[in-house]
């Protein structure tokens, strides 16, 4: 069983130099409390609470899993103890308004936390995941009356939320949703449908669950026009907020899945026994607009996920192979080494920690954006600063989480044919990792959403803004004395290009072959995670050089900065031309094809 241990040096170094947590705490008067000693506090007890109290139920949890009762789902042992702790020190609300118990933190700080409870018990955190978006969908679209209720027990945690969205006929499609909803004379709906893969649907860790889910009015347009969004608490609230009669909501099953064993993956049952007692959020048929605020904070959250697996996956595989001995030292002849001394396992090593770490800053940054665009005091600069977050989303959600698959793949690879077997806990964070590719929007619908819902709707506007950030990094770095900035800047430049040239292909076949963008849309999400990445990694390189000239803080770390952004530079940038090329193929070769082809 493998121990966590967060890294926080690196996170902080994130979280300054890269994200502008210090400048987000100086320029944004809604987060002026959030000081760097403040800083360095939480992160070194929620370091502390993940690595002694999370972590040691991971490996327990996916073993024993979850079971469904007469009385409900019951959670693995240790559960209910580890979610009180956790909101008794208020890690569950530290970025909620501090109008509704939350400590308000801003978005550059709670990130940190987020990753650590993720890499410590992945399944445990779903639970928090799923109540902070709720919780920032009711803030948007909640009537006052219904945030009074519910807000406050959900930011602390008393109670939890979910998100119910996929049928058994309607996943990806909402618009094949057949969920109902009936209005009532006092005002109230009743709901009548099923939901299935519905994370933490029902548990035995809080006494009230608060089910935002999609249904249909009678009177709704077609399609994802008729969409409207309901809220519906699993016990009804009395006027005192104590809680009154069960609604009929009920898991009628939980999933046997390959992965996240812990976390129960819920068919929810709404109305079987005459309806359940749901209330209307914001709008009618603006559900699905509501939504998409629980799924962006959900998509962040979950390209975190993958990167705090990567993580956990480096970390086990890093101690295992500095302490197995195998084979004869291929350079000087030594027998019976520490694998961590072959060339190839140093190999896998360190593209898991180049790619963990060009990730980590990619969503930390987006993070960045996301605080910018809620709390800046100037409209147009909020507004700027969301469209380059929007723009930002998918790219963190499928490239991290692509990247948390490969990199736990290799935790598996190093540890040779001890990863294949359970107790080593390697698969494990690979068994997590492969759902992360697929709930809150596969790969292929966060390529779809950034060339046709970001790229395409300012005509490549913010993408543009984004390239020359990008070359502006590049010229920095190719006007330093030191040869690998240099030789990174020539690497990143390069890899721009390509970008830039897909792009560009995409804005004139937008126009007339819409098979081959489509086709082409994976790979150009690989093109962008794999440039933006190196972007990242090139300005970490810039600033730990900066660093050294002054001699200032942790020379082996920042000399390690460098030489991971160096690695990353030669071996992944060069990628960039090759994925150019596939998406300037199109649809070639793929829709000519007869279906007998196949």
């Amino acid at each position: 069983m493998s121990t966590y241990r967060a890294p926080i040096a690196e996170m902080r170094f994130v979280m300054d130099e890269l994200a502008g947590f210090r400048q987000v705490c100086t320029e944004l008067p809604e987060f002026a409390e959030a000081t760097p000693e403040l800083a360095d506090a939480i992160l070194e007890e929620a370091g502390k609470f993940a690595g002694e109290v999370l972590a040691p139920l991971n490996r327990p949890g996916d073993q024993a899993g979850c079971t469904l009762t007469p009385a409900g789902v019951v959670t693995p042992p240790g559960w209910k103890e580890a979610y009180r702790a956790f909101c008794d020190a208020g890690w569950n609300g530290i970025a909620c308004p501090p109008d509704h118990a939350g400590h308000g933190q801003p978005d550059t700080l709670a990130v940190a936390v987020k990753e650590m409870v993720c890499s410590a018990n992945l399944a445990f955190s779903l639970g928090p995941l799923l109540t902070t978006g709720a919780v920032e969908a009711l803030l948007t679209c909640a009537s006052d009356a219904l945030k009074a209720v519910y807000l406050e027990k959900m930011v602390t945690g008393t109670w939890t939320g979910t998100m119910n969205l996929t049928e058994p006929q309607a996943g990806s499609d909402l618009a094949l949703i057949r969920s109902r909803a009936e209005p009532q004379a006092d005002g109230s709906y009743r709901v009548f449908g099923q939901k299935i893969f519905i994370t933490y649907g029902d548990h035995d860790m809080t006494d009230n669950i608060v089910h935002l889910v999609l249904a249909r009015l009678p009177d709704a347009p077609p399609g994802v026009k008729g969409i409207s969004l309901f809220l519906v608490p699993k016990f009804l609230v009395n006027a005192d907020g104590s809680l009154g009669p069960r609604n009929d909501a009920w898991c009628v099953s939980i999933e046997h899945k390959l992965g996240i064993h812990a976390s129960p993956t819920c068919v929810m049952a709404y109305g079987d026994h005459g309806g359940a007692v749901g209330y209307l959020l914001g709008q009618a048929n603006r559900g699905l607009e509501y939504m998409f605020i629980m799924m962006n904070e959900a998509r962040l959250g979950v390209g975190l996920q993958g990167i705090a697996l990567g993580e956990r996956a480096y970390q086990q595989a890093l101690a295992y192979a500095r302490e197995r001995k195998q084979g004869r030292d291929a350079i000087t002849g030594e027998a019976l080494v520490t694998i961590d001394r072959h060339p190839d396992i140093r190999r896998m090593l360190l593209l898991m920690k180049s790619r963990v770490e060009a990730c980590r800053a990619l969503a930390y940054v987006t993070y960045g954006l996301m605080d910018r665009a809620h709390a800046h005091p100037d409209a147009e600069q909020r507004r700027q600063n969301l469209l380059l977050a929007e723009f930002m989303i998918p790219i963190v959600k499928g490239g991290s989480t692509e990247m948390g698959i490969d990199v736990t793949s290799l935790g598996i690879q190093i540890h040779g044919g001890m990863g294949f077997i359970e107790e080593t806990g390697a698969a494990q964070h690979w068994r997590d990792a492969r759902i992360t590719t697929i709930y809150e929007g596969t790969t292929g619908i966060q390529a779809n959403d950034l060339i046709f819902r970001k790229l395409m709707r300012d005509g490549g506007a913010t993408a543009r803004r984004i390239f020359a950030d990008i070359g502006a990094t590049v010229h920095d770095l190719a006007g330093s004395e030191r040869p690998e900035l240099q030789g990174i800047a020539q690497r990143l430049g390069s890899a721009l290009q390509a970008w830039i040239g897909a792009t560009e292909w995409l804005g004139v076949q937008g126009k007339s072959d819409l098979a081959g963008v489509l086709t082409a849309a994976v790979p150009y999400l690989h093109l962008a995670v794999t440039v933006a990445g190196g972007w990242q990694m090139a300005r970490a390189a810039g600033v730990a050089a900066a660093k050294l000239a002054a001699g200032e803080g942790d020379a082996t770390f920042y000399r390690a900065k460098i030489a991971s952004a160096r690695f990353y530079a030669d071996q992944l940038l060069p990628q960039a031309a090759a994925c150019a090329a596939t998406v300037m193929a199109g649809s070639s070769g793929l829709m000519d094809l007869d279906d007998a082809m196949f």
